[in-house]
């Protein structure tokens, strides 16, 4: 059978002042075409399928229009998990109405899907919390999913009905997961499992960087890191998501794969080419599985110059991306270069300015101060200081306090 993995839609997902939602159809409409085009039985969201816990109507009926295709009126099975930027709730609610078209929405780590039939002939044989195993139209061998949306530890804890407060989220889950293979995952079927968690080696020095715009799961209260041998050897391919970077973490035991969001959504992101992953399994074997590669939406393009002219002519060559400048000048830039700066480019992010410190007394030259990645208050701060009302000292309180007004009305109306 062939199964197709994607994640990290984010629908919603704003870039600075740009929506993202037109680039969103696109590529979602090119997916909905590889699947069609591969003959997909099934198709795996692995979470953060929207980019908030209160999405707009345009991206849910993007949503819901994107999954309603992918299940060929049920013929296809759909499975969609929640993910940390996705209310649970939320993504839950309309799975009654969905499963008439063979989608299954799953919010929190216990779900127990009810079985059923859709007309076209596909069919949910076996359930448990977290598992699902599926008779699919043109196969003749089952498929098996092991289930697990993104919560935090706590409540990973509780859903999983955990008493042992002590125990690790990694033992906890890796003994939930093996309790499900050992009971439903012979080699006579298919076996695949998918969750939004963050996922390394447990030798591996350089972990893989989350995103810089993801919210961190590794802090307090949120999910620690679950190792890959964590997962049970009966698994033949992990379907995973939260990673943005397309990136096969192990093939040990199986493999297991962040398939990368449709879209580049930062600037870190920035050339990175984006993927959904082809599963081809069958039981007893090792899955194959390749890449295939995304072509739709605007590139992220960044780049850092010290003379405006230069700048003009690098934005007059990439027009159809979405670019981040950043200006190097000796003082703060002039608003009539920011001026022509800006109307030369309809995708332009917010100019970085960095500024070079004065010369020092014994004629050296300062080390340039660097404004990339500063939030808007440590630019007003340091501008201030860097002006002649500032003198070189930082905005009392009642300045900072009408900065943050002005600042939080702008964003009221940014929304």
């Amino acid at each position: 059978m062939k199964i197709l993995h994607t994640a990290d839609w984010h629908l919603g997902k704003r870039l600075e002042q740009f929506s993202r939602l037109e680039e969103q159809k696109e590529v979602l409409n090119e997916i909905c075409e590889i699947a069609e085009r591969e003959s997909v039985d099934a198709v795996i969201i692995a979470g953060d399928l929207f980019d908030n816990f209160n999405p707009s109507s345009d991206a849910m009926g993007l949503l819901y229009s994107t999954l309603h295709r992918l299940s060929d009126f049920g013929s296809r099975a759909v499975i969609a998990i929640a993910g940390n930027h996705d209310s649970p709730e939320r993504i839950d609610a309309p799975d009654a109405l969905a499963r008439v078209s063979g989608i299954i929405f799953v919010g929190f780590p216990n779900a127990h899907v009810h079985p059923f039939e859709t007309r076209n002939g596909l069919k949910v044989t076996k359930t448990d919390k977290g598992f699902v195993e599926f008779q699919l139209p043109h196969t003749e061998v089952p498929l098996r999913l092991i289930i697990t949306p993104y919560a935090n530890e706590i409540r990973l804890k509780t859903f999983l009905g955990i008493e042992k407060s002590e125990e690790s989220l990694r033992e906890l889950l890796e003994s939930h997961w093996q309790y499900l293979s050992d009971t439903y995952c012979d080699d006579k079927g298919v076996n695949l499992l998918a969750t939004h968690l963050y996922v390394m080696r447990r030798d591996d020095e350089n972990p893989p960087e989350e995103p810089d715009d993801e919210r961190p799961i590794l802090h307090i209260g949120g999910a620690q890191a679950i190792y890959t041998d964590n997962f049970p050897t009966q698994i033949q391919y992990v379907a995973l998501g939260h990673l943005h970077r397309y990136q096969t973490v192990s093939k040990q035991p199986c493999p297991i794969v962040y398939s990368s969001s449709p879209l580049a959504y930062s600037f870190a992101e920035a050339n990175q080419t984006k993927y959904v992953v082809v599963i081809e399994a069958e039981p007893g074997k090792p899955a194959d599985y390749r890449e295939i590669a995304l072509t739709k939406g605007k590139k992220l393009l960044r780049a850092r110059f010290e003379q405006i002219e230069e700048a003009l002519e690098w934005l007059g060559g990439c027009q159809d991306a979405l670019v981040q400048l950043t200006i190097v000048t000796d003082n703060f830039l002039e608003s009539a270069d920011k001026k022509r700066l800006t109307e030369a480019h309809t995708g332009l992010m917010p100019i970085i300015p960095e500024i070079r410190t004065k010369m020092t007394e014994n004629g050296t030259a300062g080390k340039l101060l660097e404004l990339e990645g500063s939030s808007m208050e440590e630019l007003f701060i340091d501008y201030f200081k860097n002006s002649k009302e500032g003198k070189g000292q930082i905005p009392n309180e009642s300045l900072l306090g009408v900065f943050r007004e002005i600042l939080s009305l702008d964003e009221d109306e940014a929304l």
